[in-house]
């Protein structure tokens, strides 16, 4: 192909749908990425369009929790000891972002952003041929107990505040929507906004398809370094207007520029069993426990919770040993024999929200990372975003609270 005009670097979910939304604009692009498409948590994700997500992870009622889950280190989150020292300065920022005014204003700019990526994929599906493999299920978060249930009330509250329907359930009710569930579970919310993608490593595949369709290439190469007018790679220097959206691995290629972005891993693990081990009609969210169980094609994935522990440690797939089996326990008649393991970097910053805009002094340079366990539900509307920002057209929301020079006014 002639010289790009945009280097998207990343061949995840993200990248691929910011490429597919600029060559939507009469932009040429070539993506780069270290392995190739779908290679990291675009495979492995549990398959969610989750738009009433709106609610920051950090926020007072994690606070809260957190000691108790960080004593347990199969727990719905830990740190690993040998991490803990290097996450300090993050975790400072996450507990700063977790009081209550931030907490709103983060709330806002989230609630915002999904009605934009609820719209974007409303287009996008059907320009892309790929509505056939969208599902409105909805979910079902389930609770144990009238103390459980009421503590998520205020939450539920503010969701109601933002237009997101949903339905509490209780005994039978919840039968009926999912047999099948221990009767430890007494409450639970019902959303039908809630929708999922048949299987999230098929889906980012097909993208990469429509890529070079249309003409863009996909190479496997790592980016080094930014460089004046575009990037250093192993596959040589390439020039053009730059998308990074290299998930986790994102804050390097940035450190490059003499960026610092406090962006951290959270390192996911599921199991994914035959499709048979379990009659799943939608998505369950254990929430006090953090994780979740997926109907996909590919099968029954039971997999969530958050291991602040960077990049380089080896994996601990006891931690989805440890949800599998929680799993067994409150789902009685699944089937855990033949399952598949697998542990993924998902690109975390402090206060939730993504970083989408132009890198402080480089307006050559697209930030679209740190998405968090929202890569899949927010990646046409990110790639919609992104394309405006190439083309000069107003995104139709503040981008402020997402701006990647955000976080230099914290100490």
């Amino acid at each position: 192909m002639a010289a790009p005009d945009v280097i998207v670097i990343g061949a995840g979910v993200v990248g691929l749908s910011c490429a597919l939304a600029a060559q939507a604009r009469g932009l040429r692009v070539r993506v780069i990425d270290r392995e190739g498409p779908a290679a990291g948590a675009s495979a492995g994700n549990a398959g969610a369009f989750a738009f009433p997500d709106i609610l920051p992870l950090a926020s007072p009622r994690i606070i809260r929790q957190a000691p108790r889950w960080l004593i347990d280190p199969l727990g719905p989150l830990t740190v690993p000891p040998r991490y803990a020292l290097r996450i300090a300065p993050w975790m400072l920022r996450f507990w700063r972002a977790s009081w209550p005014a931030r907490v709103r204003a983060s709330t806002i700019a989230q609630a915002a952003l999904m009605v934009r990526c609820r719209e974007a994929l409303e287009v996008f599906l059907p320009r892309e041929g790929l509505q056939g493999m969208l599902r409105r299920d909805g979910a079902l978060e389930v609770y144990e107990g009238e103390a459980d249930f009421r503590a998520s009330l205020p939450g539920w509250q503010l969701k109601a505040e933002h237009g997101i329907a949903f339905r509490h359930l209780r005994g039978e009710e919840i039968a009926e929507i999912q047999p099948g569930l221990s009767p430890r579970f007494t409450h639970a919310v019902q959303t039908r906004g809630w929708y999922a993608i048949s299987d999230p490593k098929d889906y980012t595949l097909a993208l990469a398809e429509r890529v070079r369709a249309r003409g863009g290439d996909i190479v496997v190469a790592e980016a080094t370094a930014l460089a004046p007018g575009g990037v250093e790679t192993t596959a040589g220097r390439m020039t053009g207007r730059v998308i990074v959206a290299a998930g986790a691995f994102s804050h390097r290629l940035i450190r490059t520029a003499g960026i610092r972005i406090p962006l951290e891993t959270e390192r996911g693990y599921n199991t994914t069993l035959p499709c048979e081990a379990f009659d799943l009609r939608l998505q369950i969210v254990f929430g006090g426990h953090g994780f979740v169980v997926s109907r996909l094609s590919c099968g029954i994935r039971v997999g969530g919770a958050v291991e602040l522990g960077g990049l380089d440690l080896p994996p601990n797939f006891a931690r989805a040993e440890a949800m599998l089996a929680k799993a067994a326990d409150f789902l009685p008649g699944l089937t855990t024999a033949g399952g598949r393991q697998w542990m993924g970097f998902r690109p975390s910053l402090p206060d939730t929200l993504p970083a989408i805009g132009p890198l402080p002094g480089r307006p050559d340079v697209i930030c679209a990372f740190g998405h968090g366990h929202l890569g899949l539900t927010q990646s046409a509307g990110t790639g919609e975003i992104v394309a405006d920002l190439l083309t000069g057209r107003p995104p139709g929301l503040d981008m402020q609270p997402f701006s990647p020079a955000r976080f230099s006014r914290w100490p």
